[in-house]
């Protein structure tokens, strides 16, 4: 089995004990020892350079490697001639040592220049120029006379080693003229065909060959330096890839017409291949392909090569200010080219298209707008191209240019208008006027403008600074009914959003005045289904704020139809919308009341609230809230016979989910209908004396607070129906849209009969606490209701004792700062607590 071969750790290990050793005999030797302190010195300096090279973590490269093997064998000569029984030891021997030594040393530094730092390499080369030039003082040996030859055949007569020695000179030799004097000749073929440790010494040598001047112009370009680094780039390991990539650049800098030579496509796709590399590579490969972009073949090949832009646009909104200043300029350059600012636009970067919209010719403006039409633009894009000034010059397109520049910026304008932000500049620009023009056009050729200028309106429609255009509502009911289906949609959502911006009221009211109501009702029957869902969202947004005159136009017929879509409609948003226009009926109106429940609406919206999951989209929300909203209709404490309807159907455990999963709104709205029902249950009670039972009732039935048997279907008994944590929990939750509804709810628990039982009910989960809690964060409302509560509460002492404290400091604060009209209830409540005289005249 063969030796192990030693690692490079340990090679230099072994060399730096070597060293001390012949340093350590040097100095013990008694033999001049002058002479040989001065040689051991230079020695000593061996220890501090191999603990560098061991830090420094050089490769084990074979050329490294060889250099080592070699300063370990001028060691081992050093130690065997120290360590020489015959005493005599000639100046010649010394100095061939000490040359001997720095000769591999040498070696060791140029086989390893990429790996060293410029101290290391200083130090080192400092070491190599003093061993190389030592003279020792010969004046006291009285063989200072001998020949070179004598001195070196007494050397080797003595050691019996002339062979090894001549060995060893001639592979240091070799070693020497293979790293540090590589022919001219070599270094080409070495860059042509060069491992890749070769190849990286041939390029350090071509770089010295350079810049010692050594080779000129006409020597490139005859050997053809650029296509063979060129060619190897591609194959190359990292480190010498940004060697041949800043070799390029100073040879294309020195000589123009070496850019030629890197123009063919082959070449300019390997120099795109290293955007993405490492930081280096690519700010050196983005500079490169700068130095060559002024080559019309350059600029015309760049821009197809694929991948090439992107990587530019990513550049140069990158963190390298260089490469991202490079790039930019790259990319300015670039953009002389219709196709490559297309390109840079589908990469995000936008300022050349908007600069061919704002100054092209007529054609490079269609292009552009068109293209810019089927992007798929992200929101961020369409921010970017709004304030990189897209929108003034293709509002002017439209206005100005013929057919074809009108159709491709409207469609342009249609895909920017998708963003809030872009829908004000557009308003500003004055377009809308323009666009409803438009559509009252009835020339023939400009019918096709007419889609992209309704779907813009829609988007418009959005703001509410589309109001300053008076009249813009009118003039589209005017038009609906002389409009396609795709035009109507475009129209409706425009109306429906006119109508529900908040500051609309006169809009409202003049489109109610003028019929809109009467003009929109038709579109129930409608067999397209996103028109008929337009017209349903438009009638349920004046329903809301209309509710009274709505009523007067919607008839029993209208009525059956809305309950129809209600049941067979597969669309979310269209039952929410027709549930909301019913909810939003006066609840006084009876009549539409019949004819709700004689359609079955609401075994239909039992049947859908049971069917849905919990609510997770805008959509189901605004369906959730619609129902809940109809079931206040079914639950008016005026009429019984309706309520126990409801019950039969089984809203009330659909009412108590509600107030945990629902919506604020839906909370609220089941609050509410439970309060109702609630209003009811002491006069339904059944009386524990009661006679009418068939069948004793359950222990179970009794009710603690109405002190009879209470049952859901037949009592509606918020504490059987499991309601009162719950409604206790929306007061202790952070938002307070139901607080009041919830009061409301829980209010008639404590009425005169039965409000000892009540409160006791109403406390048991949480305390007094979320009462309190409304006086601090409610509304006038709510905090009035939880004051007339609180009262209650405070009528037990107990109450009094354990929460009292904790409501005085709330009280005394809503006393001062709250609404005037809650100070006597307030003070009712701090005398209650004993902190106030009953007619204290703050009060």
């Amino acid at each position: 089995m063969g030796s192990r071969i030693k690692t490079f750790s340990e090679l230099l290990a072994e060399l730096q004990a070597s060293a001390d050793v012949v340093a350590s005999l040097s100095k013990d030797s008694e033999t001049e020892p002058e002479i040989l302190a001065e040689f051991a010195a230079m020695v000593a300096k061996f220890g501090p350079i191999l603990d560098d090279l061991r830090e420094s973590k050089i490769m084990d490269t074979p050329p490294i490697r060889k250099a080592a093997e070699s300063l370990e064998k001028e060691l081992g000569r050093a130690r065997g001639l120290m360590r020489s029984p015959n005493p005599k030891i000639s100046v010649k021997q010394i100095e061939e040592l000490t040359r001997g030594l720095g000769r591999s040393l040498g070696l060791v530094l140029f086989s390893s220049l990429d790996f060293l730092s410029a101290d290391v390499k200083e130090k080192i080369g400092a070491l190599y120029k003093e061993m190389m030039n030592a003279k020792f003082d010969t004046s006291w040996s009285p063989d200072r006379e001998e020949s070179e030859f004598d001195l070196k055949t007494e050397f080797v007569n003595e050691f019996g080693v002339e062979d090894d020695i001549a060995e060893e000179v001639e592979e240091i030799e070799e070693i020497e003229e293979e790293i540090i004097t590589l022919d001219i000749d070599d270094v080409v073929l070495q860059l042509k065909y060069g491992n890749d440790e070769e190849f990286k010494f041939a390029l350090s040598e071509l770089r010295s060959l350079i810049s010692d001047q050594m080779v000129d112009g006409e020597w490139i370009n005859d050997e053809g330096i650029v296509l063979i680094l060129s060619n190897r780039l591609g194959s190359s390991k990292p480190n010498n890839r940004l060697t041949i990539i800043q070799m390029l650049r100073n040879l294309v800098t020195a000589n123009a017409n070496n850019k030629e030579k890197l123009a063919d496509p082959n070449s300019l796709s390997t120099i795109v291949k290293s955007l993405t590399r490492d930081v280096e590579e690519r700010r050196e490969a983005v500079g490169l392909l700068l130095d060559l972009s002024d080559l019309p073949a350059v600029h015309r090949r760049i821009g197809r090569i694929q991948g090439c832009i992107v990587m530019l646009v990513a550049i140069l909104n990158g963190e390298d200010p260089v490469a991202s200043r490079d790039a930019g300029k790259l990319l300015y350059a670039l953009s002389s080219n219709t196709q490559n600012a297309l390109h840079m636009a589908e990469a995000g970067y936008f300022k050349p298209l908007v600069h061919y919209l704002k100054e092209g010719s007529d054609m490079s403006k269609i292009l552009m707008a068109t293209a810019l039409s089927r992007m798929e633009l992200t929101n961020q894009s369409r921010g970017s191209l709004g304030e990189d000034g897209a929108i003034e010059p293709l509002v002017k397109m439209f206005n100005a240019g013929k057919l074809e520049s009108k159709l491709s910026a409207l469609n342009a304008l249609q895909n920017l208008s998708m963003l809030t932000e872009n829908i004000q500049r557009l308003i500003s620009s004055g377009i809308v006027v323009a666009l409803l023009q438009l559509l009252f056009s009835v020339t023939s050729v400009l019918m096709t403008l007419r889609e992209p200028a309704s779907a813009i309106l829609a988007r418009i429609a959005q703001s509410e600074s589309i109001l300053v255009n008076h009249d813009v509502a009118q003039q589209m009911l005017s038009l609906l009914n002389l409009s396609s289906p795709v035009i109507q949609c475009h129209l409706l959502q425009a109306l429906n959003s006119i109508a529900a911006h908040s500051s609309a009221s006169k809009v409202r009211n003049k489109m109610k005045d003028n019929g809109a109501i009467h003009l929109l009702l038709p579109f129930l029957s409608e067999t397209n289904s996103k028109t008929r869902t337009g017209a349903l969202n438009l009638l349920y947004t004046l329903s809301k704020y209309l509710p009274a005159e709505f009523t007067e136009q919607l008839g029993e017929t209208h009525i059956n139809i809305i309950v129809n879509i209600i049941a067979l409609s597969t669309s979310d948003n269209e039952k929410a919308a027709a549930i909301g226009i019913l909810s939003n009926l006066p609840v006084s109106d009876k009549k539409a009341t019949d004819t709700i429940k004689r359609a079955n609406l609401l075994s239909i919206l039992v049947s859908i609230m049971s069917s849905i999951p919990a609510p997770s989209t805008p959509t189901t929300c605004w369906l959730v809230e619609s129902i809940a909203g109809v079931f206040i209709r079914f639950t008016v404490p005026s009429d019984k016979r309706l309520q126990f309807f409801s019950a039969e159907h089984g809203v009330i455990p659909l009412l108590v989910k509600l107030l945990s999963s629902g919506s604020p709104v839906a909370k609220c709205r089941a609050a509410t209908s439970l309060a109702q029902l609630s209003q009811n249950s002491l006069s339904l009670r059944k009386s524990r004396s009661s006679r009418w039972f068939c069948v004793p009732p359950s222990v179970d039935a009794y009710c603690g607070i109405h002190d009879g048997y209470c049952f859901v279907k037949s009592t509606f008994c918020l504490l059987k129906a499991g309601a009162i944590s719950p409604l206790v929990q929306i007061l202790e939750d952070d938002e307070r849209e139901a607080d009041e509804a919830a009061l409301s709810a829980l209010a008639t628990l404590a009425q005169d009969e039965i409000w000892e039982h009540g409160i006791n009910c109403i406390t048991k989960p949480s305390g007094a606490q979320p009462i309190i809690k409304v006086l601090e964060l409610g509304t006038v409302k709510a905090q009035e209701k939880a004051l007339w509560i609180l009262e209650r509460i405070f009528r037990v002492e107990a109450h009094r004792v354990q929460y009292g404290e904790s409501a005085q400091v709330v009280l005394i604060d809503l006393a001062q700062k709250g609404d005037p009209k809650l100070r006597p209830t307030i003070a009712k409540l701090l005398a209650q607590l004993e902190l106030l005289q009953d007619q204290s005249s703050y009060f």
